[in-house]
């Protein structure tokens, strides 16, 4: 470690945290989804490359899935799955001007994880069924339900892409205030794996 690194409190280690696979699928998810999102609302009447994009979320999220099961330990649903008293006693710090040096992804966190999973699961659902009858823009099993429910999944798409970009605004905005206000960089360990967390929390 170099003079230039600041010192870390006592306590506080780095540790090789997210493992290469989860940054990729992260990464990957962000490029799909900003560019699905922005293409549903503001790209052409042929909307094939947002089919495209959706397709690969779809295998993002299987991928997601099986190593939130199966994958390393810091991967795990079960190492960000919070009880209600744990997740309480988070929120009663948050404020606190100093970084959190959560092992992971912290309750609050781990919460908006959660979220963006299941609105993505949903959303991309609704794509598969949704027919905005115009015979161009149809999803590939609009053919298998009826035409009420076609409708139904096209206006449960269209408002999707609310909650999605409700809940990345969120996400944004929760990376300002643990970089601005706790001093704390959440981009950087998506990117290199490493994270400084306290040794004497459960990880």
């Amino acid at each position: 470690m170099s003079d230039q690194t600041p010192k870390l409190p006592e306590g506080v280690e780095t540790v090789r945290l997210w493992d290469p696979a989860l940054r990729l699928f992260h990464w990957a998810l962000v490029v799909c989804v900003v560019t699905t999102w922005v293409l549903g609302r503001f790209g052409p009447n042929i909307m094939t490359l947002h089919f495209y994009l959706g397709y690969v979320v779809i295998g993002l999220l299987a991928f997601r899935i099986l190593w939130g099961l199966f994958g390393p330990a810091a991967a795990r649903f079960s190492h960000f799955l919070f009880g209600p008293r744990t997740t309480l006693a988070y929120v009663a710090k948050i404020a606190k001007r100093e970084p959190s040096y959560w092992p992971g992804h912290n309750p609050v966190g781990a919460l908006s994880v959660f979220a963006l999973l299941a609105i993505l699961i949903f959303q991309v659902t609704t794509g598969l069924f949704s027919d905005p009858e115009d015979y161009i823009n149809v999803g590939p099993l609009a053919g298998q339900v009826s035409s009420d429910m076609n409708r139904l999944a096209t206006g449960w798409h269209y408002r999707g892409g609310f909650v999605i970009l409700a809940l990345v605004a969120g996400h944004l905005g929760a990376i300002v205030f643990y970089k601005l206000w706790k001093r704390e960089d959440l981009i950087r360990p998506m990117i290199t794996g490493w994270k400084a967390v306290r040794k004497d929390r459960d990880a």
